[in-house]
């Protein structure tokens, strides 16, 4: 009878104890994984997009071009750590809190392969992004923990899952503020969300449609209604680079305007990039379409003039327009795109980007898009490489000079001096 009690009392203590010696590491996987992150990234790449975000933040007047919802966010968690830093580290934070609750659930089944799963935070190109300041990479984030909530309290009762579910589903709704692009796809998020335990196609395509138009009546009801948004026009970026596009393929000006002859000439060939749709802001010598168009005297973007102009070149040249959208779309989804500032960081002004612990980062950068593009560079050499860098730089670094170049480059949120912002910044990716 004794030995008995014994044994029923022992069972309990053996469970708590296996289950306990999975936790652990998994726990201890993610911190080191987020201490990383911080040790790499800190105090976080402010994108020039970002800082304008921030400077709405600071000023708490809001445009439409950048999403108003982030620099709401950014104006209330500013004063925990002024500046870049406050926002690299919720973005870490929702990074390593989606990854690591995903490795929690996945050490239930295996303790290998929850640690593989925290393994995989560190891969690229996701790893990449996180010292990045980037509405984009913080709208992934959030929707990464929103989906990874709902999946773990998916077999759990009312009473927690509940709670946790209506979390997740005002994470989707923010990341529709901070991309409003992404509202089609919010309705099937949110159905999984709301019903994680069975996906059905039928339940879906009925909510889909009231989803949507809750959706995407939000986005000028936060942005107009409630902080009254300057409204700047954004989508007509997309009709400047459109017309830009088939006039290109048509060989005819499309635009609202006339142009010189020399003008027409660098329409038809040297403006027109697949690879970036700013060529008409930026890049010399094509700045003067937008200097045109936003001439103060004959303003066209943003006026109906712009939006008649490319329905007409759309309606009368659909297989230009079609040939434009395929190129961009090839070039988007096969070729190098400009999206890690990389020549940025390669600045020799550039503080961020000779970082003692950051520049292990870049040479992994180079080493990744030669090996790739080569075709003979493997997962394991990945590690191998990104530790061997690390440990090259710790010792030929000396401690007083890491820790002057921290004392010296930390961001201050009082001149909105930022790591990383530069008005002629560069990026690119090896594909």
């Amino acid at each position: 009878m004794a030995a008995s009690q014994d044994s029923e009392a022992i069972a309990p203590d053996a469970h708590a104890w296996r289950r306990l010696s999975r936790v652990v590491p998994i726990l201890l996987a993610v911190a080191a994984g987020y201490a990383l992150t911080l040790l790499v990234f800190y105090p976080g790449y402010v994108t020039i997009d970002a800082s304008y975000v921030y400077a709405d933040a600071k000023a708490w007047q809001f445009g439409d071009w950048q999403s108003p919802a982030m620099a709401v966010l950014w104006g209330l968690i500013d004063p925990v750590a002024p500046g870049s830093l406050s926002m690299f580290l919720l973005i870490a934070m929702l990074y390593w809190l989606g990854f690591g609750v995903l490795a929690l659930m996945a050490a239930r089944r295996s303790l290998w392969l929850g640690l593989v799963t925290v393994l995989l935070a560190l891969l690229p190109p996701a790893f990449f992004f996180v010292g990045m300041i980037w509405r984009d990479v913080l709208f992934g984030v959030i929707w990464l923990a929103a989906a990874v909530l709902a999946f773990a309290v998916a077999d759990r009762g009312a009473r927690l899952r509940i709670p946790v579910q209506a979390v997740a589903l005002m994470l989707i709704a923010f990341g529709v503020l901070l991309r409003p692009n992404a509202v089609a796809a919010a309705p099937i998020l949110a159905a999984y969300v709301a019903w994680p335990m069975r996906f059905d196609p039928k339940r879906t395509a009925l909510v889909f449609v009231p989803a949507l138009m809750f959706f995407f009546a939000l986005v000028p009801a936060f942005y107009y209604g409630i902080l009254h948004a300057h409204r700047q026009n954004p989508l007509h970026q997309i009709l400047v680079f459109d017309l830009g596009g088939t006039t290109r393929f048509t060989g005819e000006n499309q635009f609202p305007v006339a142009w010189s002859a020399d003008q027409t000439e660098l329409l038809r060939g040297k403006c027109y990039d697949p690879v970036r749709w700013d060529t008409y802001w930026h890049m010399q010598p094509c700045p003067f379409v937008m200097d045109r168009l936003e001439r103060p005297d004959d303003t066209i973007f943003g006026t109906p003039r712009l939006t008649e102009a490319w329905w007409r070149a759309v309606s009368g040249h659909p297989l230009a327009y079609l040939t434009h959208r395929t190129t961009f779309m090839r070039q988007f989804l096969t070729r190098s795109n400009l999206v890690l500032p990389v020549w940025d960081w390669l600045d020799p002004a550039s503080a961020y980007g000779h970082r003692r612990y950051f520049r292990p980062l870049v040479a992994l950068h180079d080493r990744l898009e030669a090996g790739f593009e080569d075709g003979n560079l493997s997962i394991i050499q990945f590690f191998y490489f990104f530790l061997v860098q690390i440990q090259a730089e710790d010792v030929v670094a000396g401690v007083g000079e890491a820790s002057a170049g921290d004392k010296s480059n930390i961001a201050r949120s009082d001149d909105c001096h930022f790591h990383g912002v530069s008005s002629n910044s560069s990026v690119r990716l090896g594909g």
